[in-house]
């Protein structure tokens, strides 16, 4: 199954511009590697005064996480479950801003707890030129009740 954007569209409820992942290269049920390109486009949404800053990556995880959670509901027997994204811990930023970044980004998100309340993993996201971008642990809480 290829897993480009209009498909990573049909598994969140990010649209247009919004959805910032442009496709997935790999998942598993722990993992997902994603690409994009999308910090390189002037009409990026999380653009503040023309610039995308390095904290704006954090929302690049977290699209990633919720296509993650898409591709393993049906696997799992389960219906999606919508959350939020509630913290944000252990972030260590390596860029200011995406300014010399102008090759695509890798993002992958591993999977290191869940429960029917949540899930918290693991966000790397890097470039071929610049390296490691940002690291982070990322804490989605479900919201509403499991269904089977």
């Amino acid at each position: 199954m290829q897993i480009d954007k209009e498909a990573i569209r049909r598994l969140i409820p990010h649209s247009g511009t919004m959805c910032l992942l442009d496709g997935v290269t790999f998942w598993d049920a722990e993992t997902i590697e994603c690409v994009s390109m999308t910090h390189l486009a002037r009409d990026n949404p999380l653009r503040v005064e023309g610039r995308l800053l390095g904290v704006h990556l954090i929302e690049y995880g977290a699209q990633a996480i919720a296509v993650h959670g898409g591709l393993l509901a049906p696997v799992k027997n389960r219906s999606f479950r919508p959350g939020y994204l509630a913290a944000i811990s252990d972030a260590h930023f390596y860029v200011d801003t995406l300014d010399s970044v102008s090759s695509g980004l890798n993002v992958v998100a591993t999977a290191l707890m869940r429960s029917d309340a949540g899930v918290v993993y693991t966000i790397e996201l890097s470039s071929k030129e610049n390296g490691t971008l940002v690291e982070a642990r990322a804490t989605v809480v479900f919201i509403g009740a499991a269904s089977q």
